[in-house]
């Protein structure tokens, strides 16, 4: 995957807009970050991942989920883009979209899906 193939489901669901974030491409939702490109040019920087759960990532799937000494003390994780597939990364993302949508953009996607 790449960047790229992100932008174009994420932009599928309400409220979803590119922007930037750290100067780097990222996705936001009502002003809030979605996810954006690691300076690196292949991760996916994704907020609010509790530590437990990407201690769990991490353990399960290494290639594919990450963290940097960097972002240890914060709810984030990193996906490589170029390790990981559609099928992992869109629901991944699609939780934390449904955290950040307002409830009408909700109702209107699940109306629609």
């Amino acid at each position: 995957m790449t960047f790229d193939d992100v932008r174009k489901f994420a932009l599928t669901w309400p409220e979803v807009e590119d922007g930037t974030s750290y100067g780097t491409p990222a996705l936001k939702v009502r002003k809030k970050m979605l996810a954006r490109l690691k300076e690196d040019g292949d991760s996916l920087v994704v907020p609010d991942v509790p530590i437990d759960e990407r201690a769990m990532l991490v353990e399960s799937q290494p290639r594919i989920f990450y963290f940097t000494d960097h972002y240890a003390d914060y709810p984030i994780v990193l996906i490589r883009l170029s390790k990981a597939k559609r099928a992992i990364v869109e629901p991944f993302l699609r939780r934390r979209w449904r955290g950040l949508a307002s409830k009408t953009a909700r109702a209107a996607y699940d109306a629609g899906a």
